[in-house]
């Protein structure tokens, strides 16, 4: 092989790493965004208690108003409601929240919510303990049910200035219908389960 034709092979051989690591990265990207924005609450992202990291919460006398925002996209035909438009919390105090669903149509449907807060910079302090957002839920016919989100604020918040003029956290969700899930869903296998936690049946 002559001195060119090796040069141009170890060339190739770099380019091709080069472009396989921009594929690797491109795949990667989108988790990572995910696992920064959990980490940082950046856009508003909540955080997600670990099991037993509530036992050792401390309360402040810091008041705070957790208000509660919904909405549904045009093609969920689901009623989605909080049960409350507030509740007032401590700082370091554990709440819990009510939202309402209720299926409108006459098919099974499965729906996926997401989340955020506001003001921003409040997610990274804004701790869901356990919530309704963690899986799919499918509602049948007619079917009614609260969903439950417990939560705290982080009394962490306490030591950032930039957050000393928070007094009113807003917690919103929008759900929207998980058509993949759906198309995968072998219907003789739901019965009258919806297949998901947490929720509370209204009689």
């Amino acid at each position: 092989m002559s001195v060119a034709g090796g040069k141009n092979a170890r060339v190739a051989i770099i380019l091709g790493g080069v472009v396989c690591g921009m594929v690797a990265l491109a795949f990667a990207s989108v988790p990572l965004y995910r696992l920064f924005c959990q980490v940082t609450g950046y856009g508003g992202t909540t955080q997600v208690s670990d099991v037993g990291a509530t036992d050792d919460l401390v309360a402040t006398d810091r008041d705070v108003t957790i208000r509660f925002d919904s909405s549904v996209n045009g093609d969920l035909p689901w009623y989605f409601k909080p049960a409350q438009r507030a509740v007032d919390i401590k700082v370091g105090e554990e709440g819990i929240a009510f939202y309402r669903a209720k299926n409108t149509s006459d098919d099974k449907v499965k729906g996926v919510a997401t989340f955020n807060v506001t003001p921003l910079k409040a997610g990274q302090y804004f701790v869901k303990v356990d919530c309704f957002c963690f899986s799919e839920q499918t509602l049948l016919p007619g079917q009614e049910v609260d969903m439950p989100v417990t939560f705290y604020v982080d009394p962490e918040i306490e030591n950032d200035p930039n957050l000393s003029d928070v007094k009113t956290i807003t917690l919103s969700y929008t759900f929207f219908r998980d058509t993949e899930e759906e198309d995968s869903m072998d219907v003789g296998d739901l019965g009258n389960d919806t297949g998901n936690k947490p929720v509370v049946e209204i009689n």
